[in-house]
């Protein structure tokens, strides 16, 4: 008899795996979330919004590309969800937008349900991370599209800001001070070409290099790190005019999104040391310094624009709270570029 198993989808699994993954995904629950229970939705109470005289939402949508073959690979899967929050979060708060919920979408060669349960909950500790809720999601196993090993996640993400509060290239000003946010490591983008340079380096992902501290598989699957909480409380408390979350493109191509057409952003790149896995990477791969600009963050996860009268005391608030943070340039007369000194 012909049956959906025999196709090679396992329904109980995929129960399994749900059960799993409940309690951590319980774990960023906001007081807006409302059960449904059906399940076929997530529910957000939108009352919440009332206190907004207009609010706007926000939204975004992104993957963690190819390192999710690094996680396969090494066999680690707790974090790479945590990437996933991380790319699509973030981008909310350029905005000034504060992240309220996300879902998620795995699709996989063969459901885990304990690999499953890993991967979510990595998911559901960045939305805690980043203040959000995770209110749904759904994993689709496709045999014979995908290796039984193999699998990718997508997410999407809602958030809410006053409009009069909007951040953005309009309320860049000359003068300006420009701060660079630590990043974690490479976050997650490049990682196409981080596998070419470890595939053609002959280097094993258990490799220990003099320049690292742990192996390389751990260093290239450090999450990415999730600034939305931190770069919310310093625009609530101090004057902030722009972000630019630093992806794909590196920090020039980032930045300039955040900036108004007759102004740049000069930067220094004396400023600071990036850190060590960008030069294994360059060293290796014989990659000149143009190239890893426009692919890496190269240290620099965020950006924050800022009134001059401000910087110390933006740099006295994240550093306060465990985030690196340093003058990273300047904003003088220009093109709308960003580009070195």
């Amino acid at each position: 008899m012909t049956t959906y198993e025999a196709a090679g989808v396992d329904i109980e699994a995929g129960e399994r795996a749900v059960e799993l993954m409940k309690d951590k995904v319980a774990r960023s629950r906001r007081p807006e979330v409302v059960d449904d229970a059906s399940g076929f939705a997530g529910l957000f109470d939108a009352s919440a919004l009332l206190r907004y005289q207009r609010p706007l939402l926000a939204t975004s949508t992104d993957g963690v590309g190819t390192k999710v073959m690094i996680a396969q690979r090494y066999g680690k899967h707790d974090t790479i969800g945590i990437d996933l929050v991380g790319m699509v979060l973030d981008d909310l708060v350029v905005c000034g937008a504060e992240p309220l919920f996300m879902t998620d979408y795995i699709a996989c060669g063969k459901v885990v349900p304990e690999r499953i349960a890993e991967i979510v909950g990595g998911v559901a500790e960045g939305c805690r991370l980043a203040g959000a809720a995770l209110v749904g999601g759904e994993t689709a196993e496709h045999p014979g599209a995908m290796g039984a090993d193999e699998y990718d996640l997508a997410g999407a993400g809602t958030g809410v800001v006053e409009a009069s509060a909007m951040l953005g290239p309009s309320r860049v000003a000359e003068g300006d001070v420009v701060l660079g946010l630590a990043s974690s490591g490479i976050h997650s983008n490049g990682y196409s070409l981080v596998r070419h340079v470890v595939r053609e380096a002959g280097l094993s992902l258990d490799a220990s290099l003099p320049e690292l501290a742990r192996p390389l598989g751990e260093e290239l699957l450090e999450p990415t790190r999730i600034y939305s909480l931190d770069c919310l409380e310093l625009a609530r408390t101090l004057e902030v005019h722009a972000y630019a979350h630093i992806t794909g493109g590196g920090l020039e191509a980032n930045l300039s999104r955040s900036l108004p057409s007759h102004l740049d952003a000069l930067l220094d790149r004396s400023s600071w040391t990036p850190p060590a896995i960008f030069g294994v990477l360059a060293g290796h791969g014989g990659i000149e310094q143009e190239a890893m600009d426009r692919t890496f963050n190269l240290g620099v996860g965020m950006a924050a624009v800022v009134p001059a009268d401000v910087a110390d005391a933006a740099i006295k608030l994240l550093v306060g709270r465990g985030l690196e943070t340093w003058v990273l340039g300047e904003i003088v007369a220009g093109t709308g570029q960003a580009r070195y000194r």
